[in-house]
């Protein structure tokens, strides 16, 4: 007999394949195997298999095929994005961008600052919210971009980013939001968002890993970061991931559909698990906005506990995210947590857990009783 698995909660980490996304990869694993950019049918077969996918990307943002650009990944949309526009438009040197970024945009920030750029980096209150009078109050006649996420991979926080394009936009800079984690979740739609670029990422929206896009609204100029050929409209160098593309095509078109009951269904199933811990482990915190917020999304702390002491005492019955990491004796709390200014006793022991469209009632309330044992068998009870 095979071992039990554990309930999977970690979602934001990444999503398995939705079975209409394995489907619609399956041709790519036989027949459909042909190099997009080769004259003959086999190519040919595989070039539009690419724009079928680019359409239905577009479709789930709401813009024309030809904003789509593919990518590897979330990260390297993010590092397009950024270091594509300071190539683009060198006269104008200040970004701005917030405390709670994931690395993949404070990196490429991190690596601007180092060649010349100034960069703003925002705070956030205890909520983990960006103000747009703070974007307003520090812009400038040379700033470049505003690069705020959606809403935040750890505590799931939703910024107001239709808001801070709108303040944006009205000094002349442009607008990049790392949609990764909110795509499936909420509406992406680029015009109700009023941004000049978006990342998404495939593994987080139940296609492969190893791909990703970019939005780029029509008219911004980027310069290129993938040297080599022409392929994305001369945008970005490297033979198409045929696999990838068409399965995140197919997972864009599935989320596009199912928008309103995915959100529904994760929503209840995140707020029955905050409910039981809350009610069954004692001392706790929940992290991040009390409503806007990833429906899918549960950063909560338990006061004077070690996260990786949890997450070795679920190991076999939950999988999660710790929100703090132990080295040398030393807890290292996660940067958007100190952000927001969680208490260190409750943020050494926080833990993450994001649900899924799969994720079941069953699921959640065994999980809530494993999670509340492991919580008194770390704490000694």
């Amino acid at each position: 007999m095979s071992e039990p698995q554990p309930i999977y909660l970690d979602y934001n980490a990444t999503t398995p394949l939705a079975p209409e996304v394995t489907e619609a990869i399956a041709p790519c694993l036989g027949p459909l195997f042909g190099n997009p950019s080769s004259p003959h049918r086999y190519g040919i077969a595989a070039r539009r298999a690419v724009e079928r996918a680019r359409d239905q990307v577009a479709a789930f943002l709401g813009c024309a095929s030809g904003e789509v650009v593919f990518t590897s990944n979330g990260t390297e949309s993010n590092n397009m994005a950024i270091k594509g526009m300071a190539g683009a438009y060198s006269k104008r040197q200040h970004i701005i961008t917030t405390a709670i970024e994931h690395p993949a945009t404070l990196e490429p920030c991190a690596y601007l600052a180092e060649r010349g750029y100034e960069i703003t980096v925002l705070p956030v209150d205890a909520t983990g919210l960006v103000d747009p009078e703070d974007v307003a109050r520090v812009m400038r006649d040379d700033t470049l971009l505003v690069s705020v996420m959606h809403a935040n991979n750890e505590v799931g926080t939703v910024q107001p980013i239709a808001e801070i394009a709108e303040v944006a936009h009205a000094r002349g800079a442009l607008v990049h939001t790392d949609a990764a984690q909110s795509a499936g979740k909420l509406d992406v739609q680029v015009e109700r968002l009023g941004v000049d670029l978006l990342s998404l990422a495939g593994h987080k929206l139940y296609a492969p890993k190893g791909v990703g896009a970019l939005y780029i609204r029509e008219g911004v100029r980027l310069s290129k970061t993938m040297h080599g050929a022409g392929h994305e409209g001369n945008r970005r160098a490297s033979t198409e991931n045929l696999i990838g593309i068409v399965g995140f095509g197919a997972a864009c078109e599935l989320a596009a559909d199912g928008l309103a009951t995915h959100a529904a269904h994760m929503g209840a199933m995140r707020d029955r698990l905050q409910a039981g811990l809350v009610a069954g482990a004692g001392d706790t915190r929940v992290n991040g906005h009390p409503s806007q917020r990833l429906p899918n999304t549960l950063s909560i702390g338990f006061r004077g506990l070690d996260a990786e002491d949890l997450l070795v005492a679920l190991f076999d019955t939950v999988a999660a995210s710790a929100g703090a990491a132990c080295h040398s004796n030393e807890v290292t709390v996660s940067a958007v947590l100190r952000a927001m200014g969680v208490p260190f006793e409750y943020a050494r022991g926080t833990l993450r857990f994001s649900v899924g469209r799969m994720t079941t009632e069953d699921e959640i309330d065994r999980a809530i009783g494993h999670v509340c044992d492991a919580v008194r068998e770390v704490r000694g009870e």
